[in-house]
């Protein structure tokens, strides 16, 4: 059996993962930095891939003789990210290219929470919504590219959650007490809605709620209210973009994508207009599964992969810049 290696860490979570060349057997080896306080600090996140790379490694290791397997080829996250914990992957990719003398693939992030997706849930051609903390965008493929119809402008909404949450004094990570806490209010206070086009800003939303948190609003309130109102413009974004696109399905992807309060806006948006949607049931958080199944489709198309000198990180790289060759 021949597999393909994956390693992911783009932000807090250092994973690796296998994916069989044909995409029938995928699996993730995983640890996540948490901070105990505040956000994510990219040094301290680097730290922690780099104590736990080779037992997350030998993990996986095990899987692949276990199954009597062959590994071909080795991908990483090259971008985007933040810099100092993609460096870490990229340089623990690259010394397991060289050892075993496999090809090395630097594979896109966001495409591979894409992928991984619709290998999921079995969508062949969907408009996606892909909401984490650090995409916030709504694409599909057109030719050899995906197209972005509409991105946030500043701030994405993973990290609209998570600050709010981290400035009323819960920890990192933290969307879905905050989804839970929702539930609890039938309120709404008013804070800004902005689309232009189908873009979003989430940054006036943020300032809003600290301002309405410092002067003693119920956090149950704001909690409601930053959901129904940043995912209702999610949805503007999503419903102008499948009219545009006429595109005959939805997918959403991302860590977010695991909020039922969003899966069911979106989904009347899809019951109105006669699209199929669909969430994968794992993996919308970052994971090494999804690179390897990446890799493996890059390798399967006879892609070429990088040289060692030129396997540099891409901290800002946008989806729309990668060309398909699968």
């Amino acid at each position: 059996m021949k597999f393909v290696i994956g390693v992911e860490s783009t932000a807090h979570t250092f994973g690796i993962g296998l994916a069989t060349i044909d995409g029938d057997v995928i699996i993730d080896f995983s640890d996540s930095y948490r901070p105990e306080k505040g956000g994510i600090h990219p040094r301290e996140a680097a730290e922690h891939h780099a104590k736990v790379a080779i037992s997350i490694l030998t993990k996986a290791i095990k899987y692949v003789k276990a199954k009597d397997g062959e590994i071909v080829a080795i991908g990483f996250s090259r971008g985007p990210g933040l810099g100092p914990c993609l460096r870490v992957g990229a340089t623990f990719a690259r010394a397991i290219s060289m050892f075993m003398g496999v090809p090395l693939y630097g594979v896109h992030h966001a495409l591979a929470h894409i992928e991984i997706a619709k290998r999921l849930t079995g969508l062949t051609d969907p408009l996606v919504v892909l909401v984490s903390g650090g995409h916030t965008v709504i694409t599909s493929k057109e030719g050899n590219r995906y197209r972005i119809w509409g991105e946030t402008l500043d701030i994405t909404l993973g990290n609209l959650i998570d600050t709010f949450m981290m400035a009323a004094g819960y920890p990192a990570l933290s969307g879905s007490i905050c989804e839970k806490l929702a539930e609890q209010s039938s309120d709404i206070y008013e804070i800004p809605y902005v689309v232009k086009g189908t873009d979003l800003s989430f940054s006036g939303i943020l300032s809003a709620l600290k301002k309405a948190l410092a002067s003693g609003v119920d956090i149950k309130v704001l909690c409601r209210s930053l959901q129904e109102t940043a995912f209702a413009m999610v949805c503007e974004v999503t419903e102008r973009a499948l009219v545009h696109s006429k595109k005959s399905e939805i997918l959403l992807c991302g860590g977010v994508a695991n909020n039922k309060r969003l899966q069911e806006m979106l989904q009347i948006i899809a019951n109105d207009h006669g699209a199929k949607f669909s969430v994968p049931a794992k993996w919308n958080g970052d994971n090494g599964a999804m690179i390897a199944y990446l890799t493996a489709l890059f390798y399967n198309s006879g892609s070429k992969p990088l040289e060692i000198e030129e396997s540099y990180v891409l901290p800002l790289w946008r989806l729309d810049e990668v060309i398909l060759f699968y």
